[in-house]
């Protein structure tokens, strides 16, 4: 007896939505478009373009050390080291050669290529740029990438720190310049935009990113994406942070983002600069394992490695060796280092 066999007929596939990248700079509007995508279209577009930039798909490891605590005197209402809210962070003064070596060296033992130092300034004195370079130039010595944030520059402070060995300053836009004044008053947009130019004239790669879930709208995060995709050159790193809510900040009751909103913006970080590397930053705590890997389908090959991030918490250095190791993402650590000193589970993220 003869058995029929149907033909197979393939799917036939529809054409996923896009958005088109613009021939001058990103709009507004062109991002917008980006984010409404459907979140399935977005991811594949987001991780189409990082496959075409970033073939090796590995993960750069960060640590960031807090090297001078406290006691600044801008109002960012996001930040637990404003003079103006009462969060339990005490002013201190700045570190010296000796702890911060061997918070770097503990920090490349564990496997980070860059060390980052952050100190709660408004805008640093000259005396404070002489420290630093001091502490800079330490750092570069063990090899590592070098990395601060200590505010706005001068532009003769930037060639300083440029002189003393520093690669990459973080100064970050936060939010869209139309939200700006609701999340500090103690300095201006452009304030921000001139440091970025003093560092990018000083020969300096650039960190710059900013902060989701601080009760901007939609488009203000559209907004905080053109900004950054326009500056020319776009930033070398994108820092992308969900807010942490600290008690006694003015923000500490915002409203959580929703973890697709926040991958979402990781996806469009990627798409529109395509060449950055887009650092999943501070509110990793918070995600879980599963929200962070899709940061990483979106894009994301960047992260702050180490259990504080300046003040705030962040996953221990093992969780995020595991993490790796599980999506099978280069960059997680071999398990002769696994153990983190004392000085590394000091360091921590802006």
């Amino acid at each position: 007896m003869s058995t029929a066999i149907a033909s197979f007929q393939p799917v036939q596939l529809h054409r996923r939505p896009t958005a088109a990248a613009p021939s001058g700079p990103w709009t507004v509007e062109a991002i917008q478009k980006l984010l409404d995508l459907p979140f399935m279209d977005l991811l594949f577009q987001a991780q189409t373009v990082h496959r075409a930039h970033w073939p090796a798909g590995d993960v750069e490891l960060a640590t960031l050390l807090s090297v001078k605590t406290g006691g600044c005197p801008e109002n960012c209402g996001y930040c637990p080291q404003s003079a103006e809210f009462d969060t339990g962070v005490k002013a201190e003064k700045l570190m010296g050669v000796d702890e911060v070596l061997a918070a770097a060296q503990a920090a490349k033992d564990a496997g980070a290529t860059r060390f980052c130092m952050g100190a709660a300034w408004r805008a640093p004195k000259d005396r404070d740029i002489e420290k630093m370079g001091e502490l800079i130039g330490a750092v570069k010595g063990l090899g590592l990438q070098t990395c601060a944030t200590l505010g706005m520059l001068e532009s003769h402070q930037a060639v300083a720190l440029k002189d003393a060995g520093l690669d990459y300053y973080n100064h970050n836009l936060d939010t869209a310049p139309e939200y700006y004044t609701d999340v500090v008053s103690t300095r201006q947009y452009q304030d921000r935009l001139d440091t970025l130019d003093h560092v990018r004239s000083a020969g300096i790669s650039v960190c710059c990113g900013g902060i989701i879930g601080m009760g901007e709208a939609p488009v203000h995060r559209a907004g905080l994406i053109a900004q950054l995709a326009n500056l020319d050159p776009y930033p070398e790193s994108v820092p992308i942070n969900s807010l942490v809510r600290v008690p006694g900040t003015p923000l500490a009751d915002s409203d959580p983002v929703d973890p697709f909103d926040f991958v979402r913006v990781i996806a469009v970080a990627r798409i529109t600069m395509p060449r950055a590397r887009v650092r999943l930053s501070a509110g990793r705590l918070q995600m879980g394992d599963a929200v962070q890997a899709l940061c990483f389908l979106a894009g994301a090959n960047s992260i702050f490695y180490g259990d504080k991030l300046l003040v705030t918490g962040n996953p221990d250095a093992d969780a995020d060796a595991q993490l790796l190791a599980r999506l099978g993402l280069p960059g997680h650590r071999t398990a002769a280092s696994a153990e983190a000193s004392p000085a590394q589970r000091a360091s921590g993220c802006c």
